[in-house]
């Protein structure tokens, strides 16, 4: 007989009243804090109804998409809601979609078919934020370096 996973947390659109709790998280994960638009973030939820991930597709004016803000709480983590997120949020944006890491991530996110870039092949709001980082070395003090990768928008859906 198949054992059947017990559920820990539910997945939602994220409404005006979660803007909050996306931020604090955004600020708990310290990541980059601009173009937060809750309208745009898909939330994990525990049974307490706890907001505890979340992860949003960020439009840029080049016309990329960059899947973003990705973050769970720390007594979550471990817990499969990161990989819960991203394959929502790259089931219902179909298509090429970028994203920015530190370098010691990119292995987790090869996982849902991303690859590594290099400058030459960057959309250009992709190459201006590297050009950026590589300046201010801001990464670098912890031993690792920014890391942007694509999803082509040819590969294929998830399944979970």
């Amino acid at each position: 007989m198949k054992d059947f996973l017990q559920v820990k947390f539910t997945l939602r659109q994220a409404s005006v009243e979660d803007d909050p709790a996306i931020r604090r998280l955004v600020h708990l994960g310290r990541i980059n804090p601009t173009g937060l638009d809750w309208r745009r973030f898909v939330l994990a939820i525990s049974l307490s109804g706890d907001v505890i991930g979340c992860g949003q597709i960020k439009p840029h004016g080049d016309g990329s998409r960059e899947i973003a803000s990705i973050v769970v709480d720390p007594e979550w983590r471990g817990q499969d809601v990161a990989r819960a997120i991203i394959e929502r949020l790259i089931n219902e944006n179909p298509g090429e979609l970028f994203l920015m890491c530190r370098s010691t991530l990119g292995p987790f996110y090869e996982k849902f078919g991303f690859t590594g870039l290099s400058m030459s092949e960057m959309p250009k709001y992709f190459r201006r934020i590297s050009r950026v980082v590589g300046l201010l070395h801001a990464l670098q003090d912890e031993g690792e370096s920014l890391l942007v990768m694509r999803r082509s928008g040819d590969a294929q859906r998830l399944t979970g």
